[in-house]
């Protein structure tokens, strides 16, 4: 080793005792007579120092050093005269007595320090000076604990890691696959994994019993802050279980790395049926961390006259605790913020109930105080608290008032990225109507079991078919879904000639796993966990990118390798393929 030791090691304890690191210049200080350097590696910081009483020609060549020169040193631990308890080597210094530079730096575009003066797109063409950085380091380093903690958990639990093909089989539903093309079959594609799904049912049908695997999936689909071309799951499969077992095993997992990773002691997680998350909160994956519960109002505020009321699907409203005093500036602000075309409210209604007991709202002329009390007792309001009302089509003045939710828990405080609440969803539907292609689709995946005492609904009233899936929710975010599967080919097959195939079709894109069915296929069922967005919650983060090593932007690019990118004609020719623009 170069090193007799790591920037973030030493301590008092070290006294006297001659030692060399090696790491990166992070910044100089030259104080006249004397300059000190601290220099950094993975592991911290060591603050160097150099007195011309020692080594006159050793101070300058320590002058000539820059920002982010790798050097080596050598010299013997002294007791600081100025203790900096923020560091973990605060106690001590190197009287370094020799130096070599191991590789002279150009001036880094940003500064390389907690706080950077770098822009987003400016660090992610230098992701290799980003990565320095310990807030990005630091998530990377808890996203290698997360990793080796659910190996940990899954290992302990007889779960065998399994790695699936990368290269597979281009299959019409979900999101748009990436395509690659094979050279050896000419005109035919391979496709990357969405998941490793059919693969993890295959090996139920193996007989491997329990299976994990923390694998990258591909998706070509438009980005957000949670959404990657590529990204990571925790991908899990069981046979011969219940859902109850699913749910408990990956509770257990949660748990687990809450404990070990965060130090936190997760309760007992929560399980809402789909049917109440949606009239609740307006989502299938609400945050929990607070209240403000929907409350519908139909019954209250129809037949008085007020037509946006009366002619809705719909009213439906919270109540902002405490918000009473919010100026009618503020009011409007907000009402404002839900017209957005992301949002899309024609109008936002609202009732005061003022802290000397009066009720006050912006349709007075259509509802007097003590039909205002009725509201006020529907929304079990105190007074200082504000009522907020929506009204419009059921589905998507729900969808409406979930954003107001979250805004009014974003600016109340309410969602403090230090408290963690889980939840399990169940029972969602089946199938979902698409207008677009006039059919329906699976709201999870093809091979999704519906529940047993609905199968019969599949000819009568498919879209009120609930599926033997759930989802785990931790503060608003969905981290992981599964279900129960299909594990006989007549039920498959039923399933895929609701979603549109024809048995050609259903053959053709599925038969090797149906064919599977036919040679004994256990019950079996899992889940998949977005590693990406465990991880971030994990951190405290909004986005996934800081969790990741090497992310693209928003357009699907890494800016710092410049792809995608054309490639040369000749390899486009021996592919056989050739681009229309």
């Amino acid at each position: 080793m170069l090193r007799t030791h790591t920037c973030g090691e030493l301590t008092i304890s070290n006294l006297g005792e001659t030692v060399t690191l090696c790491g990166w210049v992070q910044k100089s200080r030259d104080l006249g007579g004397t300059t000190f350097i601290d220099v950094r590696d993975r592991y911290g910081l060591t603050q160097l120092v150099f007195n011309t009483d020692s080594d006159d020609a050793l101070r300058e060549l320590s002058r000539s050093l820059g920002r982010e020169f790798v050097i080596k040193v050598t010299g013997k631990v002294l007791e600081r005269t100025s203790k900096n308890p923020k560091m973990a080597t605060g106690d001590i210094e190197i009287g370094v007595t020799d130096i070599e530079i191991l590789n002279a730096a150009k001036t880094p575009p940003f500064i390389i320090e907690d706080e950077t003066d770098g822009g987003e797109e400016l660090r992610a063409k230098y992701r290799y000076l980003d990565l320095r950085r310990n807030p990005i380091r630091n998530n990377l380093m808890l996203r290698h604990k997360m990793a080796q903690e659910t190996r940990k958990y899954l290992d302990g639990l007889d779960f065998i890691e399994v790695e699936t093909p990368v290269l597979i089989k281009s299959t019409p539903e979900g999101a748009r696959d990436f395509v690659v093309p094979s050279r050896m079959n000419p005109g035919e594609f391979y496709a990357l994994p969405q998941s490793p799904q059919t693969f993890k049912q295959l090996l139920m049908v193996s007989g491997f019993d329990r299976y994990f695997q923390i694998v990258k999936c591909f998706r070509d689909e438009d980005l957000r802050a949670d959404r990657q071309p590529e990204f990571t799951q925790i991908d899990c499969e069981m046979a011969f279980i219940t859902q109850e077992d699913i749910l408990n095993i990956f509770e257990g997992l949660t748990r687990h790395l809450f404990k070990n990773v965060k130090g936190y002691e997760l309760p007992e997680v929560p399980r809402m049926q789909y049917a109440d998350a949606m009239r609740l909160y307006g989502s299938d994956k609400p945050d929990i961390r607070f209240g403000m519960e929907f409350v519908e109002l139909n019954d209250v505020v129809k037949g008085k006259g007020f037509g946006v009321f009366d002619n809705a699907e719909l009213v439906v409203g919270i109540n902002a605790k405490g918000c009473a005093d919010y100026t009618r500036k503020q009011l409007d602000e907000l009402t404002e913020w839900l017209k957005r075309p992301q949002i899309g409210v024609t109008g936002m209604i609202y009732c005061r109930y003022n802290n000397d007991g009066t009720l006050k709202s912006s349709v007075d002329k259509f509802y007097n105080e003590d039909e205002l009390t009725n509201w006020a007792a529907a929304f079990e309001a105190e007074p200082g608290d504000l009522i907020l009302v929506l009204a419009g089509q059921s589905d998507k003045v729900r969808k409406q008032l979930n954003e107001l939710r979250l805004e009014m828990g974003t600016r109340l405080g309410l969602r403090d990225k230090n408290t963690f609440a889980a939840l399990w969803v169940l029972d969602f539907p089946l199938l979902e109507w698409d207008e677009e292609t006039g059919r329906y689709h699976a709201m999870h995946h093809p091979f999704t079991s519906p529940k047993p005492e609905d199968i019969a609904m599949l000819d009568t009233a498919p879209g009120e078919v609930r599926a033997n899936a759930y989802d785990m929710v931790i503060n608003g975010t969905e981290v992981g879904g599964g279900s129960i599967r299909i594990h006989d080919r007549a039920l498959q097959s039923l399933m895929f000639k609701h979603l549109g195939f024809s048995p050609e079709e259903a053959q053709k894109q599925f038969g090797f796993l149906m064919d599977a069915f036919e040679y004994g296929a256990p019950p079996h069922g899992g889940i998949a966990f977005g590693f990406d967005r465990l991880c971030s919650i994990f951190a405290g983060l909004d986005s996934i990118r800081d969790v990741i090593a090497f992310p693209k932007n928003n357009s699907g690019r890494d800016v710092m390798i410049d792809t995608p990118s054309t490639i040369a004609e000749a390899q486009m020719n021996e592919l056989k393929i050739r681009t229309v623009l």
